[in-house]
């Protein structure tokens, strides 16, 4: 008895499917096959709901606590909690146990709150509306109850909700047209093919009597790549078996255009989904501040223990004597007695822990959290970042990443839709070196303003007017460009000119688009594809009619396509259209120079550029084509070998016509944007799946390559003519050799790299091969590292997240941020360190899975370079003061051990202990951590290198966190050394009565509360009215709990130790005069270094706050407001860049005195003076003209040779000044 059948049933359902089969077969309907065709076994797929969040119901308070005790300081203070909870210590537990639970429930219901909007918007897709034909019915269903085999019906521009096998369409052909911008980027239509043999199927019930199986492999990331078949079953006969490819396939997140409607049948749902596929896990994000938070705590925890071990250790040596282990006023229990002397070390050890565990911040945490959770509303509230045309602004979908966007140093983007708005627009055309440019055309949308033409010569010869009208033909036939009736289409009103409805264009390629509305616009209209005829509207207004006879479509090798038609005379012609590079060469009469000159000049404007050719065909010369094309379709093994082949022999001996130009126009402010990030020290890399030539020539429009640029290719094409290993190595030795002859920095060199999916692929292959291979990715990472700019184009969903983790595993471990706007891009931005999701046209894939979203591109500038910038500022002094402060809190209780007899006795009171992180100290830090501006906002965006000072974890690397302890180490000594030697025997009270532990520890507290208050304050540069109330608030908060907390008997404590201990210090004079001297002992050092930092080696930030300062003490801007503005008052800029206002320095001001000479040049120094005695005040409302005369009259050393307003130049100075008025001349 065979049991395969029953050992394969069991091994689905039993076994949770551990045998993966190659292919899966998908029953159309779920219908079974005819008997005796195959064996019907039901298979188990997952259905078609997706998920992007982290958390379920059930798991989220394990995972999450699992989550949140990675951390050291959380683990940490759970381990001193249960301590504190096992044995008797001298604080209690709820001193740990309270901070350590407000920290563990405020970040879990922040991160709930953000997976619950995750699971949200999973929601609204699962929960999506969806037709499905069942028992010849359509029925409507949710997305989320779809199975594999349903048959589904989807209407125009609505998404695919699966993977779909595309069976028929409304459309006679069995054609359908499709946009897939959210899988990679492209908004462009693409044709989609059904096999001929289902086309008929056309109706419900038609479609529900069709009686077949897919044969497909199992699901695969690959977006182009699709193998199966299909059988269709026909009464009793053999069934028939069809390919399917690619063009079969409809992917998940495409949507349906130009077509009524299709039926398809599902083959991957689910998480199965190719798009799916190429999601990355959601993993936990840490940041840069946050692993340094870590490290400074082992450090900490390591000085704690070392505190413990010390104190342990001497109190036994302490003790040694019996007099001292055990005086007459405290002698020893029995069962204390009898305990071993290591179980009393250790009880010992752990109660000096708990006694010194504040040396480790536990409100640090909360602050931090509350820092992340309030200021990422300054991204959504900033106006700045408002689109009005979204009606939308920024948004913040995680907050634990506010500081990493100070951090970037590697900036991963997209380019459609991200760089550039997906519009095209024709700019020019040049037929045998005559060049023709009509009005703007936009994507197909013809300007109000577009109604004439616009000729260089509208007067050509007879033999230039022949080629003329072959060119326009020629781009009105070459092509595979569709013609819609409708008025709209998504959503967008087109095709209107003079307020009645007319045609427009759509086609796979925007460009197409574009050049067929600019033939329209020079007097030759494409009119439809009918009947495989094409017609045409001549420039006479008369219709001519082209028999299309073959298409050779465009591909990334031969970069070209071409037609062959049929003229209404008879006559064959074979037109092309392709890259310079694929054209020329096989061009053999026509004005080559003239074009190619023309081609050179708008390749250099970043323009992309087309040649035109053609080729008159015989009656021979076209049978013998099609004997080639009809040979290469018809083969069943290497097609696509075979069609390559007949196209090369096939477009040869061409004539050149011309060449046209079209430009994909940029987001506004990309190429400033993209400017000012490789200013900011940051690398920029692009990273698409478009092809080749297109992503370069928006590369180059958008200042990332420059003319200058080198361009480095590591393509397929090149590889294929050599090996990757000599190419790598070869461009390795170009890089490196020009980097040495020129002696610049990386950063200088000025070479950029353009790499295509399949060479990344190979390169990241030959690293799983093993070395043998070389370690190619090693080299390619040195490449990239020497280039100013890299292009990735042809790139898979996943191949970008691959490249983003490559660059994240170097060995410089860069920070990195990937920004895009579809569904294709969200791998590489959970991917990169900070995630950055564009609300664009390609739905909201990106954003919803992104940490951040933004309504353009340019908006990344402020969002790294100010709030980036601010936000690490800020986090830094927070977490360096947090330590400082705990060091001067606990380190005096670890000097007091000493003259305790190292009895554990706290020094602080234990309202003192509770409160100084909670109350006394902790709101002046969270405000300045809110609003602190070192830099006014104006000048972080005008000068990008400011980005520069905080790159690499400036201000939390080691020398600055050991200047930070051993800054708080010897605070802690001045506050209890001078307290102890300042009252060393003596008494302090008009009645002699000597201070005791408790006054002395509650003097050393109050000076302690006051320095490390002070100390915030004289680090802060943006006073508001909050930080003012904040800061003396707490301490006057700090006096006046003391006053209370000694000042009245509390029935509920149980002790009155401090009862009347402030109000008796503050009674003596010398306290008051210690806490005066010990406070300003204390804030001396810092106030000393940074003089002379500041003096000696300015940072460019410490220089630009010098400027800010001195033109805010002299009256020309007040302190927080933006540089240059306020009470009329304009600023003088100085020096040669004065005309650039992030180079310009500030000229000092002082009153213009009578009859003062001013002569002298501009110094090196910060402050230009135009003489040596004064500098020359500017103001709006002084009569400028009057006042340099007189100053060059009485010996002013420059010449006046221009006086305006808006740019006053002295020659040989390089003086300038700027304001607003008609310019004036003398």
């Amino acid at each position: 008895m065979d049991f395969t059948l029953l050992r394969n049933i069991i091994s689905r359902y039993c076994m949770g499917e551990e045998i993966w089969l190659d292919s899966r077969t998908v029953y159309i309907g779920h219908k079974e096959p005819p008997p005796g065709a195959e064996d019907y076994i039901p298979q188990r797929y997952p259905d078609n709901r997706i998920v992007s969040s982290k958390y379920t119901s059930w798991n989220f308070i394990p995972k999450n606590l699992f989550e949140q005790f990675r951390r050291i300081a959380n683990f940490y203070f759970l381990a001193i909690f249960l301590v504190q909870l096992i044995i008797d210590t001298p604080t209690s537990p709820v001193t740990s146990g309270l901070p350590l639970f407000f920290v563990i429930t405020v970040t879990a219901i922040k991160q709930g709150y953000e997976d619950w909007l995750r699971h949200k918007a999973d929601c609204s897709i699962n929960e999506c509306p969806v037709d499905v034909v069942q028992q010849g019915k359509v029925v409507r269903t949710q997305s989320h109850k779809l199975r594999v085999g349903d048959i589904v019906m989807v209407r125009e521009d609505e998404t695919f909700p699966c993977d779909l096998i595309l069976l028929s369409s409304s459309r006679h052909d069995g054609t359908c047209y499709v946009t897939t911008a959210s899988l990679d980027g492209e908004s462009s239509h693409k044709t989609y093919y059904a096999v001929q043999d289902t086309v008929a199927f056309r109706t419900e019930r038609e479609v529900d009597s069709l009686h077949a199986t897919i044969e497909c492999e199992q699901p695969q990331p690959d977006l182009y790549k699709f193998v199966g078949r299909i059988n269709i079953y026909k009464d009793k006969e053999e069934p028939l078996s069809r390919p399917l490819g690619a063009e079969n396939l409809l992917l998940r997140g495409a949507t349906l255009k130009n077509t009524q409607h299709i039926y398809a049948v599902a083959v991957y749902t689910g998480m199965e989904t190719k798009m799916a596929l190429n999601y990355q896990s959601k993993s936990q994000k840490r940041s840069a501040v946050e692993k340094s938070m870590n490290a400074f705590l082992v450090v900490y925890l390591c000085i704690l223990i070392s505190k413990a071990v010390i104190n342990t250790v001497l109190k036994y040596a302490w003790q040694w004597s019996p007099d001292r282990d055990e005086p007459w006023y405290n002698h020893r229990t029995e069962n204390e007695r009898q305990r071993h002397v290591v179980i009393r070390a250790f009880t010992d050890f752990l109660a000096f822990m708990v006694l010194f565990n504040y040396i480790i911040p536990v409100s640090m945490y909360v602050t931090v959290e509350m820092q992340k959770f309030l200021g990422s509303y300054f991204i959504t509230w900033d106006e700045e970042m408002f689109d009005e045309e979204l009606g939308e602004g920024a948004l913040v979908n995680t907050s634990d990443l506010n500081e990493e966007l100070g951090q970037v140093e590697y900036v991963f983007t997209d380019k459609t839709g991200t760089l550039t708005e997906n519009n095209m627009e024709f700019i020019e055309c040049c037929v045998d070196g005559n060049v023709y440019i009509p009005h703007a055309i936009c994507n197909g949308q013809i300007l109000s303003a577009a109604s004439s033409i616009d000729m260089i010569d509208s007067s050509p010869g007879g033999y230039r007017r022949e080629h003329e009208d072959l060119f326009f033909r020629a781009l009105c036939l070459c092509h595979t460009v569709q013609v819609k009736e409708e008025e709209t289409v998504d959503g967008i009103k087109r095709g209107i000119h003079q307020g009645r409805p007319t045609s427009f264009y759509i086609s796979s390629s925007p460009d197409e688009v574009a050049l067929v509305e600019g033939m329209k616009r020079l007097g030759y209209t494409y009119l439809r594809l009918k009947d495989n005829y094409m017609e045409i509207l001549n420039k006479d207004d008369e219709i001519e009619r082209f028999e299309l006879l073959h298409v050779l479509n465009f591909d990334s090798v031969r970069r070209r396509m071409s037609v062959i038609v049929r003229s209404s005379s008879g006559e064959c012609l074979l037109f092309c259209k392709g890259a310079d590079s694929s054209i020329f060469p096989r061009v053999v009469s026509g004005k080559v120079e003239q074009v190619k000159a023309r081609v050179e000049q708008n390749a250099v404007e970043g323009l992309r550029t087309l040649c035109v050719a053609y080729r008159r065909l015989s009656e021979s010369e076209y049978q013998e084509a099609c004997r080639h094309l009809n040979e290469a379709k018809l083969a069943l093994q290497d097609r696509e070998q075979r069609l390559a082949q007949a196209y090369d022999i096939i477009e040869k001996d061409f004539v050149l016509l011309g060449a046209t130009a079209v430009e994909d126009r940029l987001q506004e402010k990309a190429a400033d944007t993209i400017e000012s990030l490789h200013k900011a020290g940051m690398k920029v890399w692009v990273l698409t799946g478009d092809k080749m030539e297109t992503a370069a020539a928006t590369c180059y429009a958008s200042k990332l390559f420059r003319r200058s640029t080198q361009i480095l290719e590591l393509t397929k094409k090149r590889t294929e003519e050599q090996s990757l290993h000599d190419v790598l190595f070869e461009l390795s030795r170009t890089v490196l050799r020009q980097r040495s002859i020129s002696g610049l920095s990386v950063d200088c060199l000025d070479f950029g790299l353009i790499i295509d999916g399949a060479t990344l692929s190979a390169i990241l292959k030959s690293k799983q091969e093993g070395a043998g291979s070389g370690n190619y990715r090693e080299i390619f990472l040195e490449i990239g590292r020497n280039c100013s700019a890299v292009l990735c184009c042809r790139m898979a969903p996943l191949q970008k997240a691959q490249i983003v983790k490559l660059i994240k595993a170097s060995k410089e471990h860069p920070i990195t941020l990937a920004i895009g706007d579809g569904a294709n891009d969200v791998s590489m931005i959970l991917e990169a360190h900070v995630g950055i999701g564009i609300m664009g046209k390609e739905g909201r894939q990106a954003a919803r899975n992104s940490d951040y979203a933004i309504p353009k591109f340019k908006h990344l500038k402020k969002m790294l370079l100010v709030h980036g910038h601010y936000y690490y500022i800020r986090i830094a002094e927070l977490v360096q003061y947090f330590f400082y402060k705990n060091v001067c809190f606990i380190f005096p209780q670890f000097l007091y051990q000493f003259f305790c007899g190292f009895s554990q006795q706290p020094l602080y009171d234990t309202a003192y202990l509770t409160l100084y992180n909670i109350s006394f100290t902790s709101l002046p830090i969270l405000l300045y951590s809110l609003f602190e501006q070192h830099i006014t906002t104006e000048r972080l965006k005008r000068d990008p290198s400011l980005y520069k000072d905080i790159a690499k974890n400036s201000l939390l690397r080691w020398p600055v966190f050991i200047y930070w302890t051993c800054l708080g180490v010897f605070d802690a000594g001045i506050f209890f050394f001078g307290a102890y030697f300042l009252f060393d025997n003596t008494t302090f009270t008009s009645n002699g009565q000597m201070f005791g532990n408790w006054t002395f520890g509650t003097l050393v507290f109050t000076v302690l509360v006051f320095t490390v208050t002070l100390k915030l304050a004289l680090d802060t540069h943006h006073w508001t009215w909050i930080n003012h109330f904040v800061i003396w608030g707490s301490l006057l908060f700090y006096v006046i709990f003391s006053l209370l907390w000694g000042g009245i008997i509390w029935p509920f404590l149980n002790y009155q130790r401090m009862y009347y201990v402030f109000m008796q210090m503050l009674s003596s004079g010398p306290a008051w005069l210690s806490i005066i001297l010990l406070i300003t002992v204390g804030l001396l050092p810092d106030v000393i270094k940074k003089v002379l930092c500041r003096a000696m080696c300015p940072t460019a930030t410490e220089r630009a706050q010098k400027v800010r300062t001195a033109r805010a003490l002299e009256g020309c801007v007040a302190p927080g407001t933006a540089e240059g503005g306020g009470g009329g008052t304009h600023s003088t800029l100085i020096g040669p860049d004065a005309e650039n206002p992030s180079q310009a320095c500030v000229a000092e001001v002082t009153p213009l005195s009578p009859g003062q000479s001013y002569k002298g040049t501009s110094t090196d120094s910060s402050h230009l003076h135009l003489g040596a005695p004064e500098a020359l005040l500017l103001r709006g409302s002084d009569p400028l003209p009057q006042k340099l005369l007189v100053h060059l009259a009485e010996g002013g050393g420059a010449d006046l040779c221009s006086l305006s307003p808006f740019v006053l130049r002295l020659s040989g100075a390089g003086f300038a000044f700027c304001a607003p008025g008609p310019e004036t001349s003398v």
